[in-house]
């Protein structure tokens, strides 16, 4: 029987009650003893079915940073199981590591270590070369699963693979996907047409979506990688035609100074098994897009594309001048997709932060962190290329300082 209320104050207090334990059941902040608190960031939130885990470094918990770089590396996959141990799991459940260097030369080392660290089955990975990363010359975040029924490594056959990740992990209800490079998958040779290179890459997505039973149509958020050589207008036109108009997956693409093996692109995402758990999200005023939807839903999870400070509409661009104004905007245009949606900051459990400069993150944090609740997102934040130049194009139009992408969790009770 449902309770009713005939006093306004006593449903609104009711409702904030409701929506308070509801909040509380579903997302959590996961803070390990002995970590200080931060303002900005949560270690990692604990979402229901997921552990969203900010970037980690490679320090030691007293500060001191290992010598060599393998034990750099290792100590910084050791704070990740550190966090995913403090809600109740280990390394076996996790799923996906996002792997950020200073020195791309370094892949093989690194490689190295991540096929001692972890077990038989190895989670699915993306390995990006960038200008900074906030201790050098490492950071990774992570993904795992609560629910290990059904996860195991996807390996398409006839499929060369020699890294020590697996080119998809299927959980019970989605696959990641490690980045698949625009290279020849017989020799690893790269080929000079950037067409090809795209087309390459995304051959190699569509193998693994085939082998774990999906399709293009499945996927609800894909990282475009790229290096300059590869132009956009190419890349965009080849990934359009690999999806429904209007139905994309929601995407951030981000250049990066390097890619492992010689790559000038890669594609790495994240697939929904169910295609009836999988919802595109686009506000009423958004025409629709043929390289990406807004935020896709996958079930309960709401994956949203990357946004910088650009003012949509009529004489649209970038007019912002400093990287807290952009970001202001940066925000607003998030939460137009979010509340498209009917979900709000405080449903976010996760965000990557792209800086042009990353000397600006006391200035983009300043910002950053007025408008999240008492379960702070996990967070990664890197500046992934050389800063721009700070000055006005003839539209009166600045350059982009920086780009957020996000994820949100619809709590129980949610439409």
């Amino acid at each position: 029987m449902a309770i009713q209320f005939t006093n306004p104050q006593s449903i609104l207090a009711a409702t904030l009650l409701l929506s308070a334990g509801l909040a509380n059941a579903q997302s959590r902040p996961i803070v390990p003893s002995g970590t200080t608190s931060n303002r900005i960031y949560s270690p990692a939130v604990d979402a229901g079915d997921y552990l969203y885990v900010s970037g980690q470094g490679p320090n030691r918990a007293d500060g001191s940073l290992p010598a060599k770089l393998s034990e750099q590396v290792k100590q910084a996959l050791d704070n990740v199981r550190r966090i995913v141990e403090a809600a109740g799991l280990d390394m076996d459940h996790v799923v996906y590591t996002q792997v950020y260097l200073d020195d791309i030369n370094q892949f093989e080392e690194i490689d190295r270590v991540f096929g001692e660290y972890f077990g038989k089955t190895h989670p699915a990975r993306a390995v990006l070369g960038v200008a900074h990363v906030p201790v050098s010359p490492i950071q990774i975040n992570a993904v795992a699963v609560r629910d290990l029924s059904d996860r195991r490594a996807i390996y398409p056959k006839n499929f060369s693979w020699r890294e020590s990740a697996a080119p998809g992990l299927l959980t019970h209800d989605r696959l990641f996907i490690s980045s698949m490079p625009g290279s020849d998958p017989e020799n690893g040779k790269v080929p000079a047409d950037p067409a090809a290179q795209v087309d390459l890459a995304l051959d190699r997505i569509h193998a693994v979506l085939q082998s774990a039973g999906l399709d293009y149509g499945n996927m609800v958020f894909v990282n475009p990688y790229l290096v300059p050589e590869i132009p956009s207008r190419v890349m965009n036109q080849h990934y359009a035609a690999r999806f429904e108009f209007g139905n994309t997956p929601a995407r951030a693409t981000i250049e990066v100074t390097s890619l492992p093996h010689g790559a000038h692109i890669e594609y790495t995402g994240v697939a929904v098994r169910d295609l009836q758990q999988r919802k595109a999200i686009r506000p009423k005023n958004m025409p629709p897009s043929p390289t990406a939807s807004p935020c896709v839903f996958a079930g309960s999870t709401l994956y949203c594309s990357a946004k910088d400070g650009f003012i949509p509409g009529p004489h649209g661009g970038v007019y912002a001048t400093t990287t807290q104004h952009q970001l202001r905007q940066t925000m607003r245009n998030l939460l137009d997709n979010l509340e498209e949606a009917e979900m709000a900051f405080n449903d976010v459990v996760s965000t990557n932060v792209y800086l042009d400069d990353i000397s600006d993150v006391s200035e983009f944090d300043e910002v950053y962190s007025q408008y999240f609740g008492t379960v702070l997102p996990a967070s990664t934040t890197i500046q992934q290329i050389a800063p721009t130049e700070r000055k006005a194009d003839k539209d009166d139009h600045f350059p982009g300082l920086e780009q957020v992408s996000l994820i949100a969790v619809r709590k129980s009770g949610q439409k």
